[in-house]
């Protein structure tokens, strides 16, 4: 029973990945994949503009959020970098959706989760089974 009170590394890494995975795996299948395949398909670009920069440099920035920095942080790749644009990513979303266009819990509560979840993953890191712990430990 005491194991249930213990630190438990393994537990924790493992925690962390299958975290990780989950939240960047489903941000890029769900949103990532479909503007990555616009940007490569030559199709016209018709999104929002939700902090003035113009639409189309918007959906780029998009792009490489959720369709790039997905990819890194389901990789373990740059976890903290790829978590700090995410953050943005998900703080512009949220906000456009909460103020901008005034939605209601419904819509909010998925871009909170994701939100959280890349907060957090700035915080733990990639864990054990990420490729910058392999980096970083490649040498010792």
């Amino acid at each position: 029973m005491s194991f249930l009170f213990s630190d438990w590394k393994l537990g924790k890494d493992i925690g962390i990945l299958i975290f990780r995975l989950t939240f960047s795996l489903v941000l890029l299948y769900g949103h990532g994949f479909e503007k990555l395949t616009t940007v490569f398909s030559g199709q016209e670009i018709q999104f929002m503009d939700p902090i003035g920069i113009g639409s189309t440099f918007s959906f780029y920035l998009a792009t490489f959020a959720e369709g790039v920095c997905a990819m890194l942080l389901a990789l373990g790749l740059f976890t903290r970098m790829a978590t700090i644009i995410l953050i943005g990513n998900f703080l512009v979303i949220f906000s456009f959706h909460a103020f901008m266009v005034g939605d209601g819990f419904m819509i909010l509560e998925p871009r909170i989760f994701y939100l959280a979840s890349y907060v957090a993953l700035f915080f733990t890191g990639g864990g054990a089974f990420s490729i910058d712990s392999m980096m970083l430990n490649k040498g010792k």
